[in-house]
């Protein structure tokens, strides 16, 4: 999908930051934050549907046949007139991970948990969704400028990010160690990787828990994880599969995913996104801009009626299921509410 041109007539008030300090705090931001695998996804056709030990089929192809929501006039009338003028819900997705946001076996349409979620959020506020797919590092900055009006990509919340973006909870975030089948690894803390070769995402949250491990480790006397890095999840599970890496660290759906549908892999550690406090995915707006609480409205109102589960479940993630969709900002980041 072709990039669009950026909406000038939204949020001129950035013009009146310093470049600089803008990219660099958005630097430190990703640097922070990352919950998203951002490695692309691997190259070649897929089959249209696989069936998986947790007996969830998963449709690969670009034929989603969405669960979708009707429009709830309440809820549109809470979207911002500059967000609702042209009746489009733009959406950010990195289409890197599967099952969450990741290209279907056309090699070109994205698809994914992250994106049926999205598609909830857009019919229940009468917005058409409109999906643009992007690099992880590029999400933020584009953001920013108006290209995109919401991301939907695995992302969780953090205190460097709720300077710049409001957030709209809607999964839990983990992370998962999966190691080659016959391990005997468990990896529960920094302990557990001491001088294994893992493979982690660059500028990643995943990427900030294994640097804050070595650093325990470090401090303790004991041989740090080497941190391995690769272009793509492809090459990444082909050096997890051929022995090259002990290790590989990515978000939770993922490895289990791969654990139930490949004979070779399973998982052996599961983490917290947030570590060493506690995080959620969450949909991500420009800060102040009022689009956060109507798509909370709209998530908790997918919540009650079931749709929000069901998508879950089509996707084998049930047990990421949030009871409520909350608004966070800078504001009350941290206090609870």
């Amino acid at each position: 999908m072709a990039p669009r041109t950026p909406r000038t007539r939204r949020f001129r008030q950035l013009a009146a930051l310093p470049a600089v300090a803008l990219l660099g705090t958005l630097s430190g931001t990703l640097a922070l934050s990352g919950c998203s695998d951002p490695g692309a996804a691997a190259a070649g056709a897929q089959p249209a549907t696989t069936a998986a030990r947790n007996g969830v089929v998963y449709n690969t192809s670009p034929d989603q046949q969405r669960l979708r929501a009707d429009k709830d006039p309440a809820l549109a009338a809470k979207v911002p007139e500059l967000i609702n003028k042209d009746g489009k819900l733009t959406v950010a997705t990195t289409a890197g991970s599967i099952p969450l946001s990741f290209h279907a076996s056309d090699d070109k349409t994205p698809i994914g948990v992250e994106l049926d979620i999205a598609q909830l959020v857009a019919d229940k506020l009468g917005l058409e969704l409109d999906v643009q797919v992007t690099s992880w590092e590029n999400w933020p900055l584009k953001t920013q400028s108006g290209d995109f009006e919401a991301v939907f990509s695995n992302v969780g919340i953090n205190a460097a990010r709720v300077k710049l973006f409001d957030f709209s909870s809607y999964r839990a975030a983990y992370m998962g160690f999966e190691a080659k089948k016959g391990s005997s690894y468990d990896i529960k803390g920094s302990d557990d990787i001491s001088g294994l070769k893992i493979s982690v995402g660059s500028g990643t949250n995943q990427e900030k828990i294994l640097i804050a491990w070595n650093k325990e480790l470090e401090a303790k006397g004991k041989a740090p994880a080497v941190l391995q890095y690769y272009s793509s999840d492809a090459d990444t599970i082909l050096a997890l599969s051929s022995g090259r890496t002990d290790l590989n660290i990515a978000p939770f759906p993922s490895v289990t995913y791969r654990e139930n549908t490949r004979e070779d892999l399973l998982v052996v550690g599961k983490v917290n996104a947030g570590w060493p406090s506690e995080t959620l995915v969450a949909a991500t707006t420009l800060k102040g801009n009022g689009l956060a609480p109507a798509i909370t409205d709209a998530l908790n109102s997918a919540i009650q009626d079931g749709s929000y589960g069901k998508v879950l479940e089509r996707w084998g993630l049930s047990e990421e299921a949030l009871p409520e969709s909350k608004t966070v900002n800078e504001a009350n980041f941290g206090t609870g509410k």
